[in-house]
């Protein structure tokens, strides 16, 4: 079976005008406001707990030892994130579809981003550190679902944690019922998983 690769090692430029050093940006930007420097902490301090214990819904952002990157949620119900205390919390890592992309990357580069959201609140909290896999029983033990603990859980050791603003929320809308796409025109998953496996030589039966 033939994987379709990434085809952009072409010597021609994807995209026109590219930028090649952050001074180019920042003759049009300008600098930041020291409080948008200074806003940066390396701990959980209460009101980092506060919104993590709120909070039903994180990406995690991972890359390879090769750099290439992956995105993903991780979702359950509010308080499923565990802080331990103001330098380490930890998260299940449940039974999904197997292909374990974000744990695979943490064991060969465990720098991790993470972007916590709470429905209804624009503001949202992100946390960069370092990651840890681990399956310890005690801690496992605390985190079932069901009656049945994760098949792991990853410890994360804070080194940046801050709120980002809430313009790219409050642009979109997305809190807004009235801005969300109708039922009936809803992309269809199971449709886009067909085709996309389809692309690669698999024919899924209904």
């Amino acid at each position: 079976m033939d994987i379709i690769k990434d085809s952009t090692s072409s010597t021609v430029p994807p995209f026109p005008g590219i930028i090649h050093s952050i001074d180019e940006i920042r003759a049009d930007i300008g600098e930041a406001h020291p409080a948008v420097l200074h806003k940066v902490i390396n701990h959980i301090d209460e009101h980092a707990r506060a919104f993590i214990a709120k909070s039903p819904l994180f990406y995690v952002s991972t890359s390879n030892a090769e750099g290439l990157c992956d995105l993903s949620p991780r979702g359950d119900g509010a308080g499923f994130v565990h802080v331990l205390d103001e330098r380490r919390f930890v998260y299940p890592e449940r039974l999904g579809n197997r292909r374990l992309d974000s744990l695979q990357n943490l064991l060969t580069n465990p720098q991790v981003g993470l972007l916590f959201i709470i429905p209804g609140v624009d503001m949202v909290l992100r946390v960069n550190g370092r990651a840890y896999v681990t399956k310890d029983e005690e801690l496992l033990a605390t985190m079932k679902l069901n009656g049945k603990p994760p098949i792991a859980a990853v410890g994360v050791e804070v080194q940046e944690c801050f709120v980002h603003c809430s313009r790219a929320l409050k642009l979109s809308k997305i809190w807004e019922p009235e801005t969300w796409v109708p039922e009936n025109e809803q992309p269809d998953g199971m449709d886009m998983f067909r085709a996309h496996v389809a692309l690669n030589g698999i024919a899924l039966e209904d």
